[in-house]
């Protein structure tokens, strides 16, 4: 569907209000970082940054996280689609995963392969 990074703060939280100034500060700064690089590798002309915050708001995995998706023009039909778009794949991974039992991970040979390529990016 479409490439995307999650960013996480060291100490894990379950809300965006439970992190430190300090904390907070270190998350967004690290994602402005990754989301550069991102927009170069991926060669989009934009960046999407979203918090799912809670439960309610779609939140599937309890702790605070940030996606940094790449975008290009009419990646999406409307702009506002992308928040449709994962909604829907967190629904799916859901309705697929008991994410404490059932989740498969990547392979160690297709994560190397990919924290391989983005580490590049900061070297």
């Amino acid at each position: 569907m479409y490439s995307h990074v999650l960013i996480c703060p060291k100490r894990e939280v379950k809300r965006f209000v439970d992190l430190t100034s300090e904390e907070t500060s270190d998350l967004w700064l690290t994602a402005q970082k990754i989301g550069k690089q991102l927009e170069s590798y991926h060669k989009a002309s934009s960046l999407t940054f979203a918090i799912q915050d809670g439960p309610q708001a779609g939140q599937t995995v309890p702790h605070v996280h940030i996606h940094v998706v790449p975008r290009r023009g009419g990646d999406f039909e409307k702009n506002d689609e992308i928040y449709d778009a994962m909604d829907e794949k967190e629904k799916e991974l859901k309705e697929k995963l008991d994410l404490d039992k059932e989740r498969k991970d990547r392979s160690f040979e297709e994560m190397s392969q990919e924290a391989d390529e983005y580490r590049k990016l900061f070297l």
